[in-house]
């Protein structure tokens, strides 16, 4: 199992999930978020307000878990799928799964899945 984690440009959200739907993937987090990378993003008004220099652009962040066999088709898809070719289409950043574990029994593994 590998957990990916995608940051990117809140308009391409449902392109994504069409993506992890299209593989067989409906379990997923999203969460709104603020940043930056190499393109500098915004000065949000808010900050300037404080004195502080933050360059922050909102993001989405999406966390699922897929197939290791299914991995590389996804991040394919994903790439052409949603890059721009624009600094800040975003990142995926992937890491192996040790174990899952479902609170509400206890079950662990791959078959929770």
């Amino acid at each position: 199992m590998k957990k990916i984690e995608v940051i990117i440009r809140p308009e391409k959200l449902d392109t994504l999930k069409k993506i992890l739907a299209k593989n067989e993937y409906s379990g997923l987090t999203i969460m709104s978020a603020m940043g930056c990378g190499h393109q500098k993003g915004l000065l949000q008004k808010d900050f300037q307000d404080l004195g502080l220099d933050a360059n922050l652009l909102p993001k989405i962040y999406v966390m699922t878990v897929v197939w290791d066999e299914d991995l590389e088709e996804i991040l394919t898809e994903i790439q052409e799928t949603l890059s721009t070719n624009n600094v800040g289409d975003g990142k995926v950043f992937v890491s192996d799964m040790i174990d899952v574990m479902r609170i509400r029994d206890g079950a662990r593994g791959e078959k929770i899945l």
